[in-house]
């Protein structure tokens, strides 16, 4: 019998731990520095904990029934083929606890895909195994790759703290500002992740998806590509900086020379190679 206490003391123990996971970092998502990502998961922690009081109740009339209808005390198990009251009962509670949950989902699915009164738009294609960004109102275009390098990834140095999660050029983006996201691809089906900004949109051959973020706070989020698209899919990390409109401002305006000087160098190389054809 006290063995039996024990475990049941345990099993509760558990569960109240469990609920106490979303304060651990790792084990729950992030709230993020957006607001559609603290909706999503607002909306994530009403469902847990809906579900831990289905599952409190549940495993308590058990844990009750276990004890006080045992047979060692002398119960003996009822007889009976059916009840409607009962019946009833179990399929209105779920569906209306359903419903509750739809109803708020639906409202937050509607924000993820409201791109309406953005400010800035970013085009972005996935690669095997790369991205390219462009910002289509500033004339800006780069690809951003891997820069771990191949002596981490061979274990031949010691692996830095974004062992995998680098790049060789960041996305930028203003704070407080609506960024409107055109997601494709290239070649397979890959999917723009960065969990602290709440946002994770498949880049689809042939398609373009529409998102957005709107980060609040300074600061670089990290990110993957969340779907299994070929041999080097872990190495297709995600940068996002956000930076104050000054900064930006400063940035773009860097990026634009840097687009006007190969323009340029491009034209030269083209009207050289054009004159050496024309006296070849």
């Amino acid at each position: 019998m006290q063995n039996g206490i024990s475990r049941i003391i345990l099993f509760i123990s558990f569960c109240f731990l469990a609920m106490k996971a979303y304060a651990t970092p790792g084990i729950n998502m992030p709230y993020g520095v957006s607001p559609i990502s603290q909706e999503i998961y607002n909306l994530h922690m009403a469902a847990f904990y809906i579900c831990c009081g289905i599952g409190a109740i549940t495993f308590g009339v058990l844990l009750y029934s276990l004890i006080k209808f045992r047979k060692s005390k002398g119960a003996e198990a009822a007889h009976f083929h059916e009840h409607l009251g009962i019946e009833i009962f179990w399929t209105v509670i779920p569906t209306l606890i359903l419903v509750a949950l739809a109803i708020p989902a639906t409202i937050v699915l509607k924000h993820i895909h409201n791109t309406e009164e953005s400010a800035l738009t970013i085009k972005i294609t996935g690669y095997q195994w790369r991205w390219k960004y462009e910002y289509l109102d500033q004339g800006i275009s780069f690809f951003s790759k891997l820069s771990t390098t191949q002596d981490q990834i061979n274990n031949k140095t010691k692996k830095d703290d974004w062992y995998l999660l680098e790049v060789d050029n960041e996305v930028v983006v203003p704070v407080n500002t609506k960024v409107k996201l055109l997601v494709t691809a290239d070649d397979v089906i890959h999917a723009w992740w960065v969990p602290e900004l709440g946002v994770k949109q498949d880049a689809v051959p042939g398609f373009i998806n529409e998102n957005w973020i709107l980060v609040t706070q300074p600061g670089t989020y990290r990110g993957q590509c969340g779907e299994l698209c070929g041999v080097n899919h872990a190495f297709m990390p995600i940068v996002v900086k956000a930076v104050s409109q000054a900064e930006f401002v400063k940035w773009v305006s860097g990026h634009q020379k840097v687009a006007e000087n190969k323009l340029q160098d491009d034209s030269l190389d083209k009207a050289k190679a054009a004159i050496a054809a024309h006296h070849a």
